[in-house]
Formats: structure tokens, sequence, C-alpha cells
């Protein structure tokens, strides 16, 4: 709040008992302008505004929720937020300490009503003189058009990455088939020695009225000789035919993403194999780490392959913003009809400014980087129905947590308002 109007207010309250009624009258009207000023700017404004108080009820909504969400303040205002947005976890959002510097929690989804966006939301305490929990504000912010422009972007950038690609699988598709085709001389070579040592009759000498006396048959040792030279050069043959598939294989992959293979799995098994898999880099880096498996977690339908990619992906990053000693926490657990893992680290957390463009594209906070890693993750997030969102406290660290469905996930349909007429009859609505 701007230095005037505290002080104005502070003078007002220091006086109060001295205040005649035309005095109160006049301080209120002042303070009525100003909340219809303020109300005025709030409503002005493109992106969502949602007041929380402590224990998540919505105080306040600007017009741009009701135009997001379709939510209209004379139905909304006093009712619980997970009433609207069951996906995040509330009681650790309102719970958050605030201590040790800047906070900043953002999470991305999507809505069908009143209809179709993509949307970003930006969540921070309200912070006052006063010590204790004074609530939330949400913003919404419509990502529609600038996820499509990214969309947009990244294809670019991935045509301009292919044309380095082909000409990187030319190369390595250049190796191999200099190998097989010095192979396949080696073993035309051999066929001809075996030629030349096996008995052929020769057409009759039509001078000397006889045949040719023909050459005598390799023996045993040579016939296994030439047999194992035979299986040599065909072994490394099918070794460099296995390679090309690998490569062709692995180029279509990068530029054809294929669909998840959504099959029932366990999510701790995926999360316990990748940490298996990147203990000798986090050992090598000489960082602790800490699973907080849950033992009750049900099934989920998800493709292991793909969620191992994103588990890498966020593992790697944590890595990279920790020094040695760093702690890596990896969780587990349920929520809104779903399973979700979090990937946890003690680095040095991302300010809240910057916090709000993870996730452009070429935006990243490392000096290395290109900023698509997160990008393909949210991707593949996104194809299983789930969702991510970021936690980061500067000066302690950050917290991506990644939500997955159960089950395929429905539209949700807001309930309608009761009609007054109907309500003041004694009508039950239907």
């Amino acid at each position: 709040m701007p230095g005037s109007k505290s002080s104005f207010l502070d003078k007002v309250l220091g006086r109060l008992d001295r205040l005649d009624a035309g005095g109160l009258q006049a301080v209120v009207q002042r303070l009525a302008r100003e909340r219809s000023l303020l109300e005025t700017v709030f409503n002005t404004i493109e992106d969502g505004v949602l007041v929380l108080d402590p224990d998540g009820r919505i105080l306040f909504l600007n017009r741009a929720v009701t135009r997001l969400l379709g939510l209209e303040p004379d139905t909304t205002e006093g009712q619980p937020i997970t009433a609207h947005l069951p996906e995040l976890d509330w009681d650790r959002l309102l719970n958050r300490d605030g201590a040790g510097g800047p906070r900043g929690f953002r999470h991305e989804f999507e809505v069908e009503f009143p209809r179709p966006r993509f949307l970003r939301l930006f969540a921070a305490p309200l912070e006052t003189e006063t010590p204790g929990s004074h609530g939330v504000v949400l913003i919404l912010h419509d990502a529609t058009e600038a996820r499509q422009k990214t969309f947009e972007a990244i294809e670019s950038e991935r045509m301009q990455a292919l044309t380095l690609l082909a000409a990187s699988v030319a190369h390595e598709i250049g190796n191999p088939l200099n190998a097989l085709h010095i192979h396949l001389q080696l073993m035309e070579r051999e066929l001809r020695k075996v030629r030349s040592l096996t008995a052929v009759p020769l057409p009759r000498d039509s001078s000397a009225g006889r045949r040719a006396r023909p050459q005598r048959l390799p023996g045993p040792d040579a016939l296994e000789y030439f047999a194992g030279r035979f299986e040599q050069y065909l072994a490394v043959a099918k070794g460099e035919i296995t390679r090309l598939d690998y490569i062709v294989t692995q180029f279509l992959e990068a530029i054809r993403p294929s669909p998840p293979q959504l099959q029932s799995a366990q999510l701790n098994e995926v999360v316990r194999a990748t940490c298996q898999l990147l203990r000798p880099e986090l050992e090598n880096r000489g960082l602790i780490v800490e699973e907080q498996l849950s033992s009750t977690l049900p099934e989920a339908p998800f493709d292991p392959a793909q969620l191992k990619q994103v588990l890498v992906n966020l593992i790697k990053n944590s890595m990279q913003a920790m020094t040695r000693g760093g702690l890596l926490t990896l969780s587990t657990g349920t929520l809104a009809d779903g399973v979700w893992v979090s990937v946890a680290d003690t680095g040095g957390g991302i300010p809240p400014e910057q916090l709000q463009r993870i996730g452009e594209p070429f935006y990243t906070t490392k000096k290395k980087g290109s900023g698509l890693g997160l990008m393909i993750v949210r991707r593949i997030i996104r194809e299983h129905g789930g969702s991510i969102d970021i936690d980061s406290h500067v000066g302690h660290g950050t917290t991506v947590r990644v939500w997955l469905p159960l089950r395929e996930r429905r539209t949700r349909l807001l309930q309608a308002a009761p009609d007054p007429a109907a309500t003041a009859s004694g009508a039950i609505p239907p």
C-alpha cells in the first residue's frame, strides 16, 4: 500500500476519538471513494486476482476471474477455494513458513469452462507488519495464446535443430555403413579363397581329348578356419546393423514424440529406478538423497518410460542447483483422486520475478541450458492429463511436484446459482 494511504489512516486512527459526526462521515466517504477506485483498477486488470483469507475462503475476486473461471462474486465470495480448484495442495500453500526471504508458488492448469483455456497461477502470501498468517493472493494469467506462440517457437527451433541433427545422424550412420562395407569385402575375399581350394572339373580339352585334373578339396582344418572367419565377420555386420537401427529409432523419436503408452504401474518403483540410475552422479557430486515414499500409494495409469524421463530432468535440475552436501528429497503421496511425486532441493531457490518466467522457451536460470527441458516435462505431464507446480523459497530451495490422475479426468462443471424466485417460494432447486 502506498505511503500516503498509510499516513492518512494512521492520522485518522490517531484522533478517531476526537472526530465528530461530520468528520467521521468525511472519513467514511473518502474510504468509500478509495475502495471504489481500487475495485475499478482491479476490474480493469486483464489478469484474474483472487484474495483468500487464512482459512482458504475467497474474500475478493475481480472481473477477470469471472471471465477465466466463470466464478461470480455474489455466489463465490466466502466459499473455500478448494471447491473450485481442488487440484492444488491448499493446506501446504496456506501454511507455508514465512521466514527466509521472498517466496513464490506457480501452477499451470487447463479449464474447460466457461471455455477451454490454459491458465498460469501465481500465489504469494499477504505480507503485513504483524506476524502470523494473513491469507494468500492469487494471480491468474491467461496463457493460451502465449502457449500457442511457444509451440510455434519450439517448432521453429526444432526445425533448426533438425538440420543439425540430420547432419549428426548422417555422420553416425556413415560409420557403421563403412564398417559393413569393409567386412562384406573381407567376406567376398574369403569366398574367393574357398573357391580356389575347391575341386571344380574343367571342360574337356578338345585337343587332348581329356578333362583337366581337379584341384584338391580343403581339409577339415581349413573349413573350420574359414567358418570361424565368416562367423566373426557376420557378428560384426549384425552388430553394425543393430547400431544403425538404434540411430534411426532415436532420430525418429527426436522429431516425432510418441504418445504415452499408459499402463497401470506403481509410482514408487519408477522413483526408485530413476534414483538408482542417477545415484553414481549424485554420489560424485556429494549430494544426500532422502526418499519419503508413501507405503499406501495406489497404482495409476502412466507411461513408466516417459515418467522416468520426467524425473531424470527434474532431478538433474535440482542437482545443478545445489552445491556439495546438498539434500535431495524425493516424495510421493495421494491428493485429489490422483498420485503425486515431488523433487525438492536445498539450492538457492528461484526469485518470484524469475519464477513467473520459468517454462518460457529458451529462458533458463542456468549458465548453460536451453530452457527447453522443463517444457518437455510439461508436455509429457500434460499428455498424461496431469499437472505440475513449482514452489520456490529463496535461500531455502525449490520443490517441483508432479500430479497424475488415478483415472481419466473429466470436465468439471460449475454448479448453477439457485433461482432467487424458487428459493423465495420454498422450492428446492434441481
